[in-house]
């Protein structure tokens, strides 16, 4: 573990040379010798922020404030506003990728190697914003698949947002050292095709992000039971509109479990 560890340190630590702030999220590379920190941007002078709306299904739409527009788990919807700069992709099932992406969109980062040969591998940096992956398994239907998920990380505002994908399955150790720090997490909560309510719950407070925006709920009686499980250890809100605006000095001092509207019902 600590040599793929070290592995991914390094590559974060060899990337944008020529800026100047440290990477924020990557704690355990303290831990590791003859690392040093990942560059990965200029030192802000006061909070920015980053905007995130909630499309619906697994779907959020991030902008980021030098205007790097993202859409997670795209399969042809990204919200309204332009054709999205990046958006990132899952295989589960079809309403988390999309095999004909808008042919505007300038880097399509998929959640799994279409390859086969080994796990997808992402970290690129667009203007203020630096996006990597951890993969995850995903059970398959039949067959379980090896690295068919990624939890999709991005960098921005001094930030550190996660979107856990289509997740089946317990993060080890491992994850939790190549996520590092998570500020927000976009969470599935549906408790069956995903990771189980109780799983997922031990998931969210094992990473201890200030910020939990539920997705892939199927409904009121799955984000019922998630909230239910979340209350000892969380605030629970009711977001009045889709769209937020996150920065540093704006996270919630108690870990918040935020329920954003949809733009659209959920399917699978």
């Amino acid at each position: 573990m600590i040599r793929s560890l070290a592995a991914l340190a390094l590559s974060l630590a060899c990337v944008l040379p020529g800026h100047v702030r440290a990477s924020t999220c990557h704690a355990f590379v303290e831990g590791l010798p003859g690392v040093r920190y990942a560059t990965l941007g200029p030192v802000a002078a006061k909070a920015q922020e980053v905007t995130i709306t909630y499309v619906g299904h697994s779907t959020f739409r991030i902008e980021t404030g030098e205007g790097v527009a993202i859409a997670t788990d795209y399969f042809g919807a990204a919200g309204e506003g332009d054709v999205p700069d990046v958006v990132t992709m899952n295989k589960a099932h079809e309403t988390h990728y999309t095999d004909f992406p808008d042919p505007a969109i300038r880097f399509v980062l998929r959640g799994w190697n279409p390859a086969g040969t080994g796990p997808a591998e992402h970290l690129m940096t667009l203007r203020d914003v630096t996006i990597r992956n951890v993969t995850t398994d995903i059970r398959g239907w039949g067959t379980p698949e090896k690295d068919g998920n990624s939890i999709f990380v991005f960098e921005v505002a001094d930030i550190c947002i996660g979107h856990l994908g289509h997740l089946h399955h317990a993060l080890t150790d491992a994850h939790y050292a190549m996520l590092g720090r998570l500020d927000v997490v976009m969470a599935p909560v549906d408790g069956s095709f995903t990771l189980a309510i109780g799983e997922m719950i031990a998931v969210l407070k094992r990473l201890k992000a200030s910020l939990v925006l539920p997705m892939h709920a199927f409904g009121e009686h799955s984000l019922a039971r998630f909230i239910d499980g979340m209350r000892s250890e969380f605030e629970i809100e009711i977001g009045q509109s889709r769209t937020i605006r996150v920065s540093r000095d704006s996270l919630p001092s108690r870990p918040t479990v935020l329920v954003l509207p949809t733009w659209f019902p959920d399917a699978q």
